[in-house]
Parts: structure tokens; sequence; C-alpha cells
């Protein structure tokens, strides 16, 4: 068996990220990711500040929609980049998002919005990331994104993972808050578990700075108002 089709397999079988990071290539090697193995660097992450560009995309069903505005807004996000065509790493990073939703449950839709975008607009239309979709989301809250190829560029470059040449696309997954702003990049085959406690860590400050807002507001003084003022 090659290298793409062993990729293949793994990816649409759902396979363990760690197991697939010691054994598979990371590389982006020929514009299908189906170019001769190297050795993959390992899995690292990073402290992230985004910037969400003004423009509009479209999803899966076709629908417009703004990044920032309509699904992060007030939601944490677990964020993949992809391309349907890519017959290797994308079906790896799909399949950890979709251990994510998974493992995430019926939070997935509510609190918590899944989110991948095709970096190969050009190809990537909403009715093809619908069937590839398919293979890999089970339920609601997951946005498949593609637009033109300017929105598409823009929308990158404010994410941090542009690259001009496509077949250079780093395997990244963002997860954050889009209320407070707190992004962490995770690059290469990162474990779904890894993943789902960022995004427990990040629900439970919510829950922190909300009990703790109140303790103070139920600590300010009262005026009293019967006090005869001088």
């Amino acid at each position: 068996m090659n290298a793409k089709h062993a990729f293949t397999r793994l990816g649409l079988s759902l396979a363990l990220p760690l197991m697939l990071s010691s054994n598979l290539a990371l590389a982006h090697a020929g514009h299908d990711h189906g170019g001769p193995a190297e050795q993959p660097p390992a899995a690292r992450q990073e402290k992230a500040s985004l910037r969400f560009a003004d423009v509009s995309l479209l999803d899966q069903d076709g629908m417009p929609v703004r990044l920032e505005k309509d699904l992060v807004g007030d939601h944490l996000v677990v964020m993949g980049f992809i391309y349907t065509s890519c017959t290797t790493v994308c079906p790896v990073v799909s399949s950890i998002m979709g251990k994510v939703q998974q493992q995430l449950g019926g939070r997935v839709g509510d609190e918590i919005h899944l989110v991948s975008i095709s970096v190969d607009p050009q190809r990537d239309d909403a009715k093809r990331l619908q069937h590839y979709a398919k293979a890999f989301q089970k339920g609601p809250g997951w946005s498949w994104l593609t637009g033109t190829p300017y929105a598409i560029t823009e929308t990158l470059k404010g994410l941090g993972s542009f690259s001009a040449d496509l077949s250079q696309h780093p395997p990244l997954i963002l997860v954050g808050d889009g209320r407070s702003g707190h992004w962490t990049r995770y690059y290469g085959f990162t474990d779904p578990t890894v993943l789902v406690a960022e995004i427990n860590r990040l629900s439970a400050r919510r829950v922190h700075a909300k009990s703790t807002a109140i303790a103070e507001h139920s600590a300010e003084p009262i005026a009293d108002h019967n006090e005869v003022q001088p």
C-alpha cells in the first residue's frame, strides 16, 4: 500500500491522530498531498492573535455567512483547514475534528461550533463540501466554508493560515473562545482529547469569570437611602 492509499484509509476510519503522527507523513508534498512521504514533525501548539476578515463566505448549504459575526460570535470554536482533493493529510485533520465532535456530543451546535474552511475555493464549491462533509460530520453545529478566492485569501491571512502554495498548506486546527478572544493554534496531528481538554478549559474559565463577577457584585455596599445627607 502506498503512502497516498494509507492516508486515505486511516483518515476515513478516524484513526487515532497520535498513532498517525508517528507512522505517517505530515508534509504536503504535491497538490493532492500524495507525494513522497517524509517524517512528520512533532505536533506543537502556540497562542494566537486572530483577525477576522469582514468578507462574505458560503457554507455547505450555499448560504452566505460571515465567519466572526455568524459562526464564531459568542461560541467556543474548533476550526480546521482542508481541501477536498487532498487525499492524505486533510482527511486525517477532518477525522480529528470528527472525533472532537463525537466527544463533545450535544454541546456542539449550542455552546460550541466547529468550522472547516477550504483553502481551495476555485474547486471546492458548496456542493462539493457538502458531499465531503458526509464522511466526517455526525450531527449539527459543523460549518464547512468556501467563497471567492479573494474572500478565502483574506480569511486565511487573518487567521494565520495562508500559504501561496496550496501544496504547502500546514495541517492546522484552531481552538478558541469568540467571547474572550483567547485562541491556540495546534499544528500537526493533535490528539482530539487535547483539543477537547482545551475547549473544557475555556468553558471553565467562562464559568469562573461569571462566578467572580456575581461575587463582586454581591459584595458591593448598598447605599442607605435613609441616611441624612450633609
